[in-house]
């Protein structure tokens, strides 16, 4: 069950870091790029759901937030 809620999680926030990647290419905005280029990358390097959402949630909540 561990393994399948990751990699569920995983593929939820990688595409949601593909919105933001193609929203800060498109606006010339470097926070949601960058926000956007995390989402992707981060599920590699966590080991546990609640960190993965945790860490996830946080992710999506910069572009929010940080307006430059």
């Amino acid at each position: 069950m561990d393994s399948s809620s990751i990699i569920i999680w995983s593929v939820l926030f990688g595409s949601i870091g593909m919105g933001f990647c193609m929203y800060g290419k498109k606006q010339r905005a470097i926070v949601p790029l960058c926000s956007g280029l995390a989402l992707i990358v981060f599920p590699y390097f966590m080991t546990s759901v609640a960190m993965l959402l945790v860490v996830g949630v946080i992710l999506i909540a910069i572009p929010y937030f940080v307006r430059l």
